[in-house]
């Protein structure tokens, strides 16, 4: 979700880093900034906001174009609001190390706090910081940084992608990489380091793909990888990179919308780090001082708003909370006498943390005394700043307007919510929820293995729907909230009219349309409901209708098209229904020609009500 470089080689290095961090851009990102070594110490400019803050500052250095080794770094804040203080590289106590980091430290407070009984003072609110000044320590006592680096990544538990500088000796890069990505970049008399192969594509395209408990050390001239475990040389295979630049951003995608839908396995782990104790529960200590509701309003816009509608049933089943799920348009203008501070709860969800609607929901709950809880996934927005308290999804930017892994982010909190109320409460039993745990922990892994089968048919289907002027989605139980989502991609990015719909809500009237130019998309999953929807093909079959039936076993009847995906516990099948609906919608609209990632009419964040 940030952006890494690293150069060292002949080159005036700054320069090289800060272009490497232009091509990071698209990320997204909230503050950056850069480090280098000179003059037997190091030096570190940062700034909040976009890189021109960066570019004014570093123009003011006098050492800006002689030094031939540095790194620098865009930010998405995880820890700590977005200001210079937070922003990276951060530098250790006695000066001697600068650290860029990607991902979460999943134990810094512990490790934070042990640091402080050992005199160490600490200047932002960030995770890198602590981590910076671990490696500080543990070098006291090791002949040299790499194996300083080696013991330190052992005690610090979590996900990263790191690069370091030594002041000693300035010129060698240190870099090491657990569940994020890292890149290292091969030149003549140049080495690269980087989060993403555009950061130096417009100088190489030779990489090698470091892996999660790999370190690297790398100099102008020569290169070489350890494993961390124990410090074991690793031979790499060297690789010819052969994307444009702009292919590059998007990853070799054809566009951001699928780039970010083939991500969603990396953002559920990312979702889920730190969040599960061994089979044993969740970890939300946001949440420890706040008294269990009695009822949960969850409010919330557009697709963040089918993310709360679905874990309504998770609440409800798993933690036996009544739920209240509210358009937030429609919440705020409605009478309010319901609400009760001493029972209720609203949860509002929002992707940016600005959404008009929903944060004027929060402001009239906090209005009526109601304690307010926010999911979002941008650190520093005015949600998390006015929310009692906040759960960030860790997703990462999204770029495409159409939300796609912003949806599954909220999923997986409100999965992990749900969990921790039951818990809580004591009415989730004590095996079932250790099955719950271990379906949620096994997800990503699952769902990377069926994505590329997934998009396959979905692309097969999409030549044979793509001309249908309008679509009806149906599904029940939680199974509707992905039907409303599914209708809702399918008109965002191809302007194909289409509904979502209660499938046992369309014998009172929307059947009426069906005829057979008019084709159903079916969820119909193997569970207590399935006989239900059975009924509800049966009837569209009768008019003629034209059906595709997304399922996760034999269904035993025959329709037009059957597209089988693996199956989940209960509700936590919806994670992979959403990437079948999110895949279908793209191919229909890349079919039409139309534009992917930024629809016509709409925004990506909708501040204005």
């Amino acid at each position: 979700m940030c952006g890494i470089v690293g150069y060292t080689g002949h080159r005036p290095a700054i320069p090289v880093a800060f272009e490497g961090l232009e091509h990071l851009e698209y990320r997204g990102y909230d503050s950056a900034g850069i480090g280098y070594g000179f003059q037997n110490k190091l030096e570190v400019v940062r700034s909040a906001g976009k890189l021109k803050n960066l570019s004014e500052k570093i123009s003011h250095s006098t050492t800006a174009l002689t030094v031939t080794c540095a790194i620098g770094h865009t930010r998405w804040a995880t820890h700590g609001v977005p200001e210079e203080r937070n922003a990276h590289p951060h530098i250790s106590n006695d000066k001697s190390l600068i650290l860029v980091h990607n991902g979460i430290i999943e134990n810094y407070l512990e490790i934070k706090e042990n640091l402080v009984r050992k005199g160490y003072t600490f200047h932002s609110d960030t995770d890198t910081e602590v981590l910076v000044n671990l490696i500080a320590e543990e070098r006291k006592n090791q002949p040299d940084l790499l194996h300083a680096l080696r013991i330190a990544l052992q005690k610090a538990h979590g996900a990263y992608a790191i690069c370091l500088l030594e002041r000693e000796n300035p010129e060698i890069l240190y870099a090491a990489r657990m569940a994020a990505p890292l890149i290292f970049g091969i030149g003549i008399g140049e080495n690269f380091v980087a989060s993403d192969i555009p950061a130096f594509l417009s100088y190489t395209r030779n990489v090698v793909f470091l892996e999660d408990g790999e370190i690297l050390v790398a100099d102008a001239n020569s290169y070489s990888v350890y494993r961390s475990d124990d410090l074991a040389c690793v031979q790499k295979q060297e690789q010819c990179i052969q994307w444009s630049m702009q292919a590059a951003q998007k990853g070799g995608f054809r566009h951001f919308m699928l780039k970010e839908i083939f991500e969603q396995p990396q953002v559920i782990k990312d979702g889920l780090t730190g969040r599960i104790r061994e089979w044993q529960g969740v970890v939300l200590p946001e949440l420890d001082n706040l008294t269990i509701p009695r009822r949960l309003h969850i409010v919330a816009c557009g697709t963040s708003y089918h993310a709360g509608l679905w874990s309504s049933h998770l609440f409800e089943s798993w933690a036996r909370i009544p739920v209240q799920i509210e358009i937030a348009s429609e919440f705020r203008y409605k009478e309010r006498f319901l609400l009760d501070p001493a029972e209720d709860l609203v949860l509002v969800i929002s992707q940016s943390g600005e959404t008009a609607d929903t944060l004027a929901a929060l402001r009239i709950a906090r209005e009526q005394g109601v304690t307010t809880v926010g999911i979002c996934n941008v650190v520093g927005s005015s949600i998390a700043r006015e929310a009692d308290v906040v759960l960030y999804t860790q997703a990462g930017p999204e770029i495409s307007v159409a939300s796609t892994k912003a949806m599954t982010s909220q999923m997986t909190m409100l999965a992990c919510l749900a969990i921790y109320y039951g818990e809580r409460k004591q009415v989730l039993e004590e095996g079932r929820e250790e099955k719950i745990l271990r379906a949620l922990a096994d997800l990503p892994k699952r769902l990377e293995e069926a994505l590329p089968v997934m998009h396959t048919e979905a692309k097969r289907l999409s030549r044979k729907y793509a001309q249908a002027k309008s679509f009806f989605y149906l599904g029940r139980g939680h199974c509707f909230a992905l039907a409303l989502e599914g209708a809702l991609k399918l008109k965002e990015l191809s302007y194909i009219h289409a509904e979502g719909y209660a499938a046992g809500e369309m014998k009172h009237g929307p059947i009426a349309l069906i005829d057979p130019n008019f084709p159903s998309f079916v969820i119909a999953l193997n569970d207590r409901l399935y006989p239900k929807v059975k009924s509800n093909i049966v009837e569209i079959q009768a008019r003629q209708g034209h059906i595709i039936v997304l399922t996760d076993f034999n269904v035993d009847i025959k329709v037009d098209d059957i597209w089988q995906i693996p199956s989940g516990m209960g509700a936590l099948g919806a994670f992979f229904v959403l990437p079948c609906l999110q895949f279908f919608s793209y191919e229909v609209a890349d079919y039409l020609g139309k534009d992917v990632d930024q629809p016509r009419n709409l925004a990506k964040s909708v501040t204005v009500e």
